[in-house]
């Protein structure tokens, strides 16, 4: 694994600082419904992508999530802008507007959504594994889900065939501790989540997840024993959501708190803190990165917004890439 060097750590901050505000300015757009649908807000777990992405080769390693899903493709190089302009339904958008919130997809960037089906994504990383392995590509694909997803039926099928097939695949856990309302105290009678995954013999262990060093470490050791032909691992990172599960959502499962409680361990603070601590950088200059930042986002809010929803030719060109339509190929699909 690369070294994590006080670049690294100031990467790590501008980062999450990043898609923290990106997350803010995306709910502040629904709130003037110029995001509609669904919209899950990914506040609090941005030591999750900081880490992963760190013990990833990007040049070839994928990742597949569920709906969760603005913050994860921007870690992977996504630009931003076509995110945001995703989000609000415009051509500009990584899917020409037409995959919304939830769908998020970058052939380019090797990450292949952006699921609304609840643990969907999980036989679906397992078969891009099995692509990879047939056709000798020495890539890894990391398999995101959240800790309501691991009582589908579909994750057991896809841990049997993935150790029996010794498929080069990571699943994780996003283990923010509530499928929607419900916990997981109330959910299982398996409270440590990463213990499914003993009873198929695939190694498996809990991750501090508001700690982007110990996700990498975690994640980099799955990813060579992945590469390596000896199968899959479960990370079970344990963070917490600051918002609800949806902008629907009341939140009425929980108390301010405990939000409260979560939030002194903010994946943020803490990395800005040993920034601090050891004058790597100073508070004024954090302070300007911050603002700095802040402009970024509305720089992408505002290329979101002026741009143009997709045309019909472009919605045609994306459900039908193969056409018999010769205007159709004016348009192109990527």
């Amino acid at each position: 694994m690369k070294k994590i060097t006080t670049e690294i750590y100031l990467k790590w901050f501008k980062d999450m600082f990043f898609w923290r505000i990106f997350e803010n300015k995306c709910r502040s757009l629904y709130l003037k419904q110029k995001i509609r649908g669904f919209l899950h807000l990914y506040n609090g777990q941005e030591a999750i992508p900081a880490g992963i992405t760190h013990a990833m080769d990007l040049s070839k390693d994928k990742i597949i999530t569920a709906y969760r899903c603005h913050i994860l493709p921007i870690s992977m190089g996504v630009n931003p802008k076509k995110v945001m302009a995703e989000l609000l339904g415009k051509g500009t958008g990584t899917s020409h507007g037409i995959g919304g919130s939830m769908h998020i997809f970058s052939k380019k960037h090797r990450f292949y959504g952006g699921h609304g089906i609840v643990g969907g994504q999980i036989p679906l990383g397992a078969g891009i594994a099995f692509a990879d392995k047939y056709f000798n590509n020495d890539a890894v694909t990391l398999t995101i889900m959240g800790d309501g997803a691991v009582r589908q039926g579909a994750l057991h099928e896809t841990f049997n065939m993935a150790m029996l097939w010794k498929l080069p695949v990571v699943f994780i856990c996003e283990n923010n501790q509530y499928a929607m309302g419900t916990s997981v105290e109330k959910s299982t009678n398996i409270k440590e989540i990463y213990k499914i995954g003993l009873s198929y013999g695939m190694p498996s262990y809990p991750v501090d997840g508001m700690d982007p060093k110990k996700i990498a470490k975690a994640t980099y050791k799955a990813i060579e024993i992945a590469r390596s032909g000896n199968g899959s691992t479960f990370l079970d990172i344990k963070t917490y959501r600051y918002r609800g599960h949806s902008m629907s959502d009341s939140e009425l499962y929980r108390n301010k708190e405990e939000i409260l409680l979560y939030k002194k361990k903010d994946p943020i603070l803490k990395i800005k803190n040993i920034i601090i601590k050891n004058k790597w950088e100073t508070i004024e200059n954090l302070n300007f990165i911050e603002s700095k930042i802040k402009k970024e986002v509305e720089s992408c809010a505002n290329f979101a917004e002026k741009s143009d929803i997709p045309s019909i030719k472009q919605m045609y060109k994306a459900v039908y890439y193969e056409s018999n339509y010769p205007f159709l190929d004016e348009v192109p699909y990527s």
